[in-house]
């Protein structure tokens, strides 16, 4: 759709265009008759989806906050789970994975060799030296928040420490090299990718970021590996994830035949994921769940 300079801006700011978004616009038309990639109109959120992602997130992040404080050996994965959807909807939210695509339950826990999507049940007790990672996204009145965390279970091994440490360190040196206007998600996944093969571990390329905040899964999808200056081109607006799944081992992996849904490393070495979502600003980010 085109606007004339004095039309209220498709943003919803209520402003003219020509006050909002019109040098915007502008500057992404450039970019592309010189080449590069640039997000679609949607994948631009307005400042009211950003005020609503930001409450979901408040409650996505609050949840991660208190299995923190609660989780430890002995433990069920199940209990991890009643805890966040006991907490999620008591302060209005939907928890967002459950029955997602047939999910069954409202996070994922995912331990040790487990990449990503571990399924919580009452049987699966969790045990000293285990690390295991909880994702959870929340639906706060249509918008969407996603974040995980690792959590090393009593005393873990100086290998398993180290990975959750790296993996962590690898989100941080994806989301450092967010330049709005002048870095592309290439730039995020090398920073990745260098990351952890520097250490010595192989990044997941099945699995990666992707957008959200009006939906669990949106454009663009947002990979873990590749090169410098290549892909779309980061912009003020643009919500996404970082979320890069880090193996012991080699990158290969497998899907539970059984369940359909977990993931897990091929040679049984352990992996490790954190994610954040992340708001791209004027003059940075903003880490808007974690």
């Amino acid at each position: 759709m085109i606007f004339n300079r004095n039309d209220k801006c498709w943003c919803g700011s209520g402003l003219k265009y020509k006050k909002c978004h019109m040098e915007f616009d502008e500057r992404l038309k450039s970019l592309k008759q010189e080449g590069y990639k640039v997000p679609t109109r949607k994948m631009i959120k307005t400042p009211e989806q950003i005020e609503g992602i930001r409450k979901s997130a408040k409650i996505n992040s609050g949840l991660l906050d208190l299995i923190e404080e609660n989780i430890k050996e002995g433990m069920s994965t199940e209990e991890i789970n009643t805890l966040a959807h006991e907490y999620t909807v008591a302060r209005g939210g939907i928890p967002a994975d459950l029955n997602y695509e047939g999910f069954p339950k409202s996070i994922c826990t995912s331990i040790n060799d487990e990449v990503c999507h571990g399924i919580p049940s009452k049987d699966r007790i969790l045990k000293n030296g285990d690390i295991i990672n909880v994702d959870a996204t929340t639906n706060l009145n249509g918008y969407f928040s996603d974040a995980s965390r690792m959590f090393e279970i009593g005393v873990v091994s100086e290998e398993a420490g180290k990975l959750v440490e790296v993996t962590k360190e690898c989100l941080y040196k994806g989301i450092e090299a967010i330049k709005p206007w002048k870095s592309s998600l290439g730039d995020v996944a090398a920073a990745v990718q260098e990351h952890a093969e520097s250490n010595g571990y192989s990044v997941v390329r099945e699995f990666g970021g992707h957008g959200v905040g009006l939906a669990i899964h949106e454009e663009p999808f947002v990979y873990h590996f590749g090169k410098r200056g290549t892909g779309m081109i980061l912009v003020p607006g643009m919500i996404f994830t970082i979320e890069p799944m880090v193996n012991g081992g080699n990158r290969k992996i497998f899907i539970d035949k059984e369940n359909g849904w977990t993931v897990f490393t091929a040679d049984g070495s352990l992996s490790a994921q954190w994610e954040h979502t992340i708001l791209v600003t004027e003059d940075g980010v903003e880490i808007i769940s974690k």
